[in-house]
């Protein structure tokens, strides 16, 4: 199976199946001597693991991370890093009589039509725990980010019809909130909403925006390998993004060209941009402003109302599907959003090290 492998030069592949022995990730590219142990990984690995948030599945797993190689007296030694998380609590019974049919908003049928088998156990490798690798791998890039004042921050933007305010914005409040909204008010609304969605035997979709602070300008290469374009690829690969936006995304189409352009002005001798309607990034190259985006996510489709489908057979049934589901994704893929946005920039920024030749002799010269 092609496709598990993202980055040119930071590169990563993740590996493993939901219900299989374990899930995990190889990284590669690594420069030494970052500073990094497993209670580092693990801190990003709690966000997302199940149970991390209070509208998460019942399966338990402690998602602790093990560190197998590319590390020597807590540093990073150069050669590949792989990590491994071993799956504990899984009941692949729990899957055995959707083996049979197709469920609505799944993969089984896809991957049944490109493989002609599919492990139907949790979604195998189409399941939400693949997104272990996803996060470790974000997690050395994080660190590595930071050595250079980056920083990367998401939280959940909207949960149904629930939306933040930009008047009550308190980022403080984001590891608070059962559903990580920097607005308490929200917050509570979006529980209330939750609750209602499970009460119906339904589920709920949101949207997860991100802030990526510190980033220098001229980061992209055009016209394939633009900063946005392999953002975009990058968040759309995350199983339940069904759509992405850079700085004001849609509502750009709404407006003027006069009210979308950022103006430039000088702020202490640098050239700075007075709005930043572009989302931080101008003909796919970062302007040193904020780099923002978000992610839209669909309701989790395995949910417990009676819906349609067909099975193998091409018979024509009605399914409610059993098994152990998040009613809402959304405040779990915050951190996965975030590892996917620091993977791409920092092999991003890899790459950029030898646009000018100027920039080569600085390092060899």
């Amino acid at each position: 199976m092609a496709g598990s492998v993202f980055g040119d030069i930071f590169r990563v592949t993740t590996w493993g199946e939901s219900h299989g022995t374990a899930v995990g990730v190889a990284v590669d590219g690594c420069p030494a001597g970052v500073r990094i142990n497993e209670e580092m990984i693990q801190k990003y690995m709690d966000r997302r693991k199940p149970g991390a948030v209070k509208y998460s599945t019942k399966r338990r797993e402690d998602d602790e991370i093990k560190i197998l190689s590319g590390v020597f007296e807590g540093k990073t030694t150069g050669t590949p890093i792989s990590m491994l998380v071993v799956n504990k609590d899984h009941r692949s019974a729990d899957y055995t009589e959707i083996a049979s049919y197709y469920r609505p908003g799944h993969a089984d049928y896809t991957f049944d039509m490109k493989y002609g088998f599919r492990d139907y156990r949790g979604g195998g490798r189409s399941s939400g725990r693949e997104t272990i690798g996803r996060v470790a791998a974000g997690a050395v890039a994080m660190l590595i980010l930071g050595e250079l004042g980056i920083s990367v921050n998401a939280y959940t933007k909207s949960i149904g019809p629930v939306c933040v305010s930009g008047d009550n914005m308190d980022m403080d409040y984001v590891k608070e909130s059962p559903v990580y909204m920097p607005d308490r008010e929200a917050s509570e609304r979006a529980e209330e909403y939750l609750k209602k969605c499970a009460a119906e035997k339904n589920s709920a979709g949101g949207v997860v925006e991100c802030v990526v602070r510190g980033l220098p300008a001229g980061i992209g290469d055009p016209v394939f390998d633009k900063l946005d374009a392999n953002i975009a690829k990058a968040v759309m690969s995350i199983g339940a993004v069904k759509g992405i936006e850079i700085g004001d995304g849609f509502k750009a189409a709404q407006a003027l060209g006069t009210d979308n352009n950022d103006g430039f002005g000088v702020k202490d001798g640098k050239t700075v941009k007075l709005s930043n309607h572009s989302g931080g990034v101008l003909g796919g190259i970062s302007d040193g402003s904020d780099f923002v985006f978000r992610a839209a996510f669909k309701p989790t489709p395995s949910v417990a109302a009676k819906q349609r489908s067909v099975n193998r057979s091409k018979e024509q049934i009605d399914i409610e599907i059993k098994g152990r589901h998040d009613p809402v994704i959304v405040p779990r893929a915050v951190v996965v959003v975030e590892a996917m946005a620091a993977v791409t920039i920092t092999d991003m920024l890899f790459k950029g090290m030898s646009a000018t030749i100027s920039g080569i002799k600085d390092f060899y010269c």
